[in-house]
């Protein structure tokens, strides 16, 4: 990253009067938040193509919240960044200039909220969120463990035979109906509600920071090439180069943590 590229993506942004954002599990990374995804994201004998799907949980929904509690209690205890945190000043001052700002997330962490963002859409859910599977009310949801059934388990351990969870174990809406983590899952379609108010603020917006994502799972990755069919300066913060980079006017190679409070400072 060069004096250069950075003083003309701060330039960009600075200019623009609609800016959206679109993250992904980089900068989560930085708060010690696993991805579950790959050789490494294994849980017990367990990857997440096994447990986060519709057939997983019409199998044994037991076994998936013990997974999603594990996820939850993981969470509980990590913190926002800096990237997270140099995102929420950034819209804070940008509301109080009037100006329109939009952050498209594929995390499922909260981490934007507790930094201070309130102008988020999650694409892929939340891990604080769950859905009644009777009436489909959706609600928040913080207690680690779920339900006290689940007190000490989710053990990750390779070789644990876990301890099987009923129906009178699940956590439950007031309808009476069981409720499920309010994430989307492998072979599920994303809310249109949230695509719609993602792509709507890529092709309204100014500006485009795509900040941590690899860019290959769509349709998130669609947004960069939407936003600059629109118009808007395109810039990345990344580790590395993706398949985006090829579509964006100013890449800027380091840590989120490091990069964003820079690009971003007033």
């Amino acid at each position: 990253m060069t004096t250069t590229a950075m003083g003309e993506a701060r330039a960009a942004l600075s200019g623009a009067r609609r800016v959206a954002v679109l993250t992904g599990a980089g900068i989560s990374a930085e708060s010690g938040v696993p991805t579950f995804r790959g050789a490494g994201g294994l849980w017990r004998r367990f990857s997440a193509l096994d447990l986060a799907t519709p057939e997983a949980w019409a199998d044994d929904p037991g076994l998936v919240w013990e997974f999603y509690d594990y996820r939850r209690r993981v969470m509980a205890d990590k913190a926002p960044n800096a990237g997270h945190q140099a995102l929420a000043a950034f819209e804070a001052r940008l509301a109080e200039a009037g100006r329109p700002f939009t952050l498209v997330t594929q995390n499922v962490d909260g981490l934007h909220e507790v930094a201070g963002s309130s102008r988020v859409v999650h694409l892929h859910g939340s891990l604080w969120r769950v859905r009644c599977v009777g009436c489909g009310r959706e609600s928040e949801n913080r207690d680690v463990p779920i339900t006290p059934a689940y007190e000490g388990a989710g053990d990750p351990g390779a070789d644990v035979v876990g301890r099987g969870f009923g129906p009178e174990d699940l956590p439950r809406c007031g309808c009476g109906g069981v409720v499920r983590p309010a994430v989307v899952w492998f072979g599920e379609s994303l809310r249109d509600e949230d695509l719609r108010a993602a792509f709507t603020a890529a092709a309204e917006c100014d500006a485009l920071l795509v900040v941590g994502t690899s860019a290959v799972v769509y349709p998130a990755a669609g947004l960069v090439p939407h936003a600059k069919r629109g118009g808007a300066v395109v810039i990345e913060v990344n580790l590395e180069e993706t398949p985006a980079t090829a579509w964006v006017d100013h890449h800027l190679t380091g840590p989120s943590g490091e990069v964003l409070p820079e690009l971003l400072a007033p």
